[in-house]
């Protein structure tokens, strides 16, 4: 460093020797500095520190919106402090996902006189305490609340239901079969449900979807604009959600223009449904689609359903072929600038002509593709995964090459077979050991390649000139990217025991590693990376480079890439991390991992982590490791690893880490269990939904929703 100029040295003044005070600056720059905060720390710390502070943090622009949902620090008593300095002034106010705050602590909303928007999803509140809080709240119009086991509509207060029947915006999600307050709300325009009810109870009882006794069957829809129903696997959730629609069959709301279900696996339509759908085709104009893969196969709906101006399409999983695409919904060709979010994951004949007589591995129709880009030319979202997309070997007709028009793209999904180079694989056909198919073993040495000496040389060589490289230079904007093998399938579903194989990667994509990798390196905004099933991973060294130029990555999974029976990535892992200032959540599945103090250790250096999840068959875990890294993070709030080790070592780690650090992290949720353990699912249905939907569970999440569903 330079010497320090002489006046300092003699003990000038900070004005004189050009420091700068905060200070100074105007209450405009100041107030967006301070809109950075947490709002806890802004009215219970900062606004103690100096007049000027005091008034501006409580200034309207900053405590009109409360957002306490990942505010992983704040407690019980945090929360009262915060609603008795400022509950009047608040009107928004999410509380999402504080599934560690005690049911108590939402006695003190009702300090909250002028609250508009309230989400109290995750959240416990038991009916009675539910209704004291909403007799109190008669500006309220939005709502998002949980439905537990022993919630009782008949212990709400007239008062309470005074406040319902004005709500317009209510999001409900179920854990027992119920309506919930649904009833009382007389003037919904907006309903989002969530269905998470089990089959079987803890007890091993099979559950009904029959409603309570006494319940009323009878919601308010005339004034329904927006249906939104998300069904978690399981029967029983298929017949509730049946109940919610019956009314929608009888009188289809006329100013509705979205209308929403996704529902897994087979959903099977019936007189009521069908007669729900013949109704919208006949009485409104949509917006945004989404109907289960049952309801749409060899139907003619998409022919008579009308669309306004849609924002939003969700196709998944369906039959559908790139024909009916392009004449049904884009009315061949079809200006359709007002759509930002089209999902077509698993629609594995969509960029087809037809489907009868074509295999899932058959090249795709440009020309089909190419009508999709022109006509939703403003596209922001878009997931073509789980599928087969292989391009010919035209010039310019490549996925990549098509795709690359889409200027305005924020998140895309891919499989990894899509982005296979043609040129280059005719040029050089994948190696027969290559085409091996990659099961689990202790020892799997068919196929392993070996490493040529200057990789990195050849790696810069390939990309530079790929179809792949040229694609993650023309979306420099991108914010969320999926590369997913189109066979992938995550070591832990949902409601079921662990996968114990998996299915070979496309013949496609066998060549799809290293350099393809270091390709997305170009995304400079990059905020969420997930990689899946990339077979050809040797070192990977691209794992690095991103790890230097996406310094906004926040997201990252990684899971069954290279070989499944060696962990090959290792040393490049370990450098990307280190690089990694901003990484909030990670998300791991790969066989035989080790998660040793060489994976800890570089693992530290996120300081900003806050949430990891490891999947590992075979996998194993050095608990001292562990529990350095828990305490050189202080921000980790949530461990999750099911892994190959015993089930005493997983619990003795566990209640080490939940009795060291549970006191200083009121949010840490800890769960350390053998993957292959027959009570799996037990213990996966304790964790909070905030965690399991985000990152514990796999799945693709690019234009999973519509964008903004909910505030």
């Amino acid at each position: 460093l330079p010497p320090l100029p002489q006046e300092t040295l003699s003990g000038e003044s900070e004005e004189e020797s050009n420091g700068v005070n905060l200070m100074e600056f105007s209450d405009e720059i100041l107030l967006h500095i301070l809109s950075y905060v947490p709002c806890t720390d802004l009215v219970l710390n900062v606004r103690r520190t100096c007049r000027k502070l005091a008034t501006l943090c409580l200034d309207k622009s900053l405590t009109h919106t409360v957002l306490l949902q990942k505010d992983y620090k704040v407690n019980k008593d945090k929360v009262k402090q915060l609603m008795r300095d400022i509950g009047k002034e608040i009107y928004h106010l999410n509380m999402a996902g504080c599934y560690w705050l005690p049911s108590s602590t939402i006695d003190h909303v009702t300090r909250c006189k002028n609250l508009v928007k309230l989400n109290l999803s995750g959240c416990h509140v038991t009916s009675l305490r539910l209704s004291k809080m909403l007799s109190t709240l008669q500006h309220l119009r939005s709502l998002a609340i949980d439905v537990n086991p022993g919630f009782d509509a008949s212990q709400l207060s007239s008062e309470c239901k005074a406040t319902l029947s004005r709500v317009s915006e209510l999001k409900q999600t179920l854990y027992t079969p119920s309506y919930g307050v649904v009833p009382c709300c007389t003037s919904l325009e907006k309903l989002l449900l969530y269905f998470e009810i089990l089959d079987r109870s803890r007890e091993g009882f099979m559950l009904s979807g029959q409603l309570m006794v006494g319940e009323s069957n009878v919601p308010h829809y005339q004034n329904l604009r927006v249906f939104y129903a998300r069904l978690a696997p399981g029967y029983v959730n298929q017949e509730v959600v049946r109940l919610y629609l019956a009314v929608l069959s009888d009188r289809t709301p006329e100013n509705l223009h979205a209308f929403l279900i996704s529902a897994p696996g087979s959903f099977a339509e019936t007189g009521a449904t069908k007669n729900l759908l013949d109704s919208m085709a006949r009485n409104v104009r949509l917006d945004a689609l989404q109907l289960p893969k049952a309801w749409i196969n060899g139907s003619g709906l998409l022919q008579h359903l009308k669309f306004n101006n849609p924002f939003y399409f969700s196709f998944s999983r369906c039959t559908l072929s790139g024909g009916h695409l392009i004449q049904r919904v884009i009315n061949g060709g079809k200006d359709l600038k007002s759509l930002t979010s089209l999902n077509l994951s698993g629609c594995v004949h969509c960029l087809a002509p037809e489907s009868l007589f074509r295999k899932a591995e058959d090249d795709i129709d440009s020309s089909i593709l190419e009508s999709l880009v022109v006509s939703c030319c403003n596209l922001r979202h878009l997931n073509l995964s789980a599928a087969h997309h292989h391009s010919s070997d035209s010039i310019g007709n490549h996925l990549c090459q098509l795709l690359s028009r889409l200027k305005h793209l924020l998140s895309l999904a891919l499989p990894v077979c899509s982005i296979t180079d043609v040129a280059a694989n005719v040029e050089k056909p994948p190696r027969a050991s290559n085409l091996v198919p990659q099961t689990f073993g202790r020892k799997v040495r068919i196929g392993i390649q070996t490493c040529p000496r200057n990789l990195g040389d050849q790696a810069n060589q390939k990309i530079e000139s790929s179809v792949f490289w040229a694609l993650m230079g023309s979306l420099r904007f991108l914010e969320t990217l999926e590369i997913i093998g189109s066979s992938f399938s995550s070591a832990m579903p949902r409601n079921e025991p662990a996968i114990r194989n998996s299915l070979p990667p496309c013949v496609r994509a066998q060549s799809v590693g290293d350099s393809e990798v270091a390709a997305i390196s170009q995304l400079t905004y990059l905020q969420s990376l997930t990689l899946a099933q990339l077979p050809n991973i040797l070192t990977g060294s691209g794992l690095v480079n991103i790890g230097l130029q996406c310094q906004h990555l926040r997201t990252l999974s990684l899971a069954n890439l290279g070989m499944m029976g060696k962990m090959v990535y290792m040393s490049a892992l370990v450098d990307m991390l280190k690089h990694c200032k901003c990484l909030r959540d990670l998300r791991l599945e790969q066989p035989y991992f080790c998660a040793g103090a060489q994976f800890f250790q570089a693992l530290s250096h996120c300081s900003s982590l806050q949430r990891l999840c490891i999947v590992s068959r075979r996998g194993t875990l050095q608990s001292d490791a562990v529990m350095s890294f828990m305490a050189n993070c202080l921000e980790v709030i949530m461990c999750h690893m099911f892994m190959g080790e015993s089930l005493t070592v997983c619990r003795n780690l566990q209640q080490s880490i939940v009795r060291s650090f549970q006191a200083d992290r009121p949010a840490l949720n800890v769960v350390i269990f053998p993957l292959l353990h027959e009570d799996l699912t037990e213990v996966i249905r304790d964790v909070p939904m905030r965690h399991l939907d985000e990152i514990t569970l796999f799945k693709s999440r690019v234009a999973e929703e519509p964008p903004n569903l909910w505030w």
